[in-house]
C-alpha cells in the first residue's frame, strides 16, 4: 500500500507538501499541486481517515438522529436514512446512526467530536431536543418543522399542504363528505409536525370548500384501521372520498373498505399518502401523493454540508408535494349527472 512518502518521492515534493495538497490547509502552486495529484492517481493512494480528521479538525462523520418510537414505519424511515447516506457518501462522509430519542446520547457524540454535523429525523411541533441542537457547535439540519426551530435549518415535505391538496382534489372531484385517517394515535398524540401539519391543511381546505369533514387517527395493525374505518363510516356513512395518512395501515384499510361493502374506484375514492412504491404496490394502484423521502434526506445533507462550509445561513425548504392519479379514484356525487 502506498504510502505518502512514496507520494512525495514520485512527485518530486516533500511529504508536508503532499499533506497541503490534501488538506488544503495552504496555497500550492497549480504544477506542483498536478505533479502531487498525478502521483497519487499513478500509485493508488489512500489517506488515512484517522489522519485527515486530525489534519482538517474534521471527522467526515455525519450524525443522523433517527428515533425509532412507536407507530414509526421502519421501512419509510430507512428511505429517508438512504437519501443522507447516499448523498453523504457523494461528500466523503460516512453517517452515524443514533436510534434513541436521549438528548444525552446527542451531547455526548457531539461534545466528544465524533461527528461534523448533525441531522434529525421525527421532529415535534415543540421539540424538546431544540434548545440542545442549538447550542452544538456542530451545525444541525431538521428534517421536520417545529413551530420554533430556534434558529436551525429545517428541510421537509410541506405536509400542510398535503393535506390541502388531498381535501381539495377530493373536493374538485365532486365529493362532498370527506375523511381523513391519519397517523397513528401515539404520533398524533405526542404532536409530531408532519401529523399535525397534515390535519391543520385538511381540516382548513375542507373548511373553506364547504365540505362535511372528519378527521380519526389511524393504527397501523388490522385491528386498529378497522377502528379507523369503522369509526368514520358510523359517524358519516355518507363518507365518500378518504385521505389515508397511514401507509403501514393502507392494504388494512382498503380490506375493511371492501368488508363494509365499498368499492375503491367506483362508490369511494382513496388517496394515500405515501412513497410511490407504497401506492403501486397495492392490488389497485393508488391515487397518491408522494413522500419523497430519499430526496428529503439528499437536501438534509447538501443543507448540513454547506453550514459546515460556511456558505449558507438558517433557512427553511419545504418541498412542493404532487398527487398522481391512479385507480383508486372516482368522481364523488357532486359530479355525477342527476337522472331525470
Amino acid at each position: 500500500m502506498a504510502t505518502i512518502e512514496d507520494v512525495a518521492r514520485a512527485a518530486g515534493v516533500s511529504a508536508s507538501t503532499v499533506s497541503y495538497v490534501l488538506s488544503g490547509k495552504r496555497s500550492i502552486s497549480p504544477p506542483t499541486r498536478r505533479r502531487v495529484e498525478q502521483a497519487i492517481a499513478e500509485l493508488g493512494y489512500r489517506p488515512h481517515m484517522g489522519a485527515r480528521a486530525l489534519a482538517s479538525n474534521r471527522t467526515h462523520v455525519i450524525g443522523l438522529m433517527a428515533p425509532l418510537r412507536s407507530g414509526v414505519d421502519v421501512s419509510v424511515i430507512m428511505q429517508f436514512v438512504t437519501g443522507v447516506v447516499t448523498r453523504a457518501r457523494g461528500f466523503e462522509h460516512d453517517v452515524l446512526l443514533l436510534t434513541q430519542d436521549d438528548v444525552g446520547g446527542l451531547e455526548r457524540v457531539a461534545a466528544g467530536s465524533m461527528v461534523d454535523a448533525v441531522v434529525v429525523m421525527d421532529v415535534e411541533a415543540d421539540d424538546p431536543r431544540i434548545p440542545v441542537l442549538g447550542s452544538l457547535r456542530q451545525p444541525t439540519v431538521l428534517i421536520g418543522l417545529p413551530r420554533d426551530a430556534g434558529g436551525l435549518s429545517c428541510v421537509d415535505l410541506d405536509f400542510e399542504a398535503v393535506g390541502a391538496l388531498g381535501a381539495r382534489h377530493l373536493a374538485d372531484t365532486g365529493h362532498h363528505d370527506v375523511a381523513l385517517l391519519g397517523s397513528p394515535p401515539e404520533v398524533m398524540d405526542r404532536h409530531t409536525s408532519y401529523a399535525d401539519r397534515v390535519v391543520r391543511g385538511f381540516t382548513a381546505t375542507a373548511s373553506a370548500r364547504g365540505l362535511a369533514a372528519t378527521v380519526e387517527p389511524c393504527g397501523s395493525s388490522p385491528a386498529g384501521a378497522q377502528q379507523a374505518v369503522d369509526a368514520v363510516l358510523d359517524r358519516a356513512p355518507g363518507t365518500t372520498g378518504l385521505v389515508v395518512h397511514n401507509e403501514r395501515a393502507l392494504p388494512h384499510v382498503l380490506a375493511h373498505l371492501r368488508e363494509r361493502g365499498r368499492v375503491v374506484g367506483h362508490d369511494t375514492s382513496v388517496v394515500a399518502v405515501c412513497p410511490a412504491d407504497v401506492a403501486l404496490s397495492q392490488a389497485l394502484p393508488m391515487t397518491s401523493i408522494d413522500i419523497p423521502a430519499e430526496l428529503i434526506g439528499s437536501v438534509a445533507v447538501e443543507m448540513v454540508m454547506a453550514r459546515l462550509e460556511g456558505e449558507q445561513p438558517a433557512e427553511t425548504r419545504l418541498l412542493a408535494p404532487v398527487l398522481t392519479e391512479r385507480a383508486s379514484g372516482t368522481p364523488g356525487p357532486a359530479a355525477l349527472p342527476v337522472t331525470p
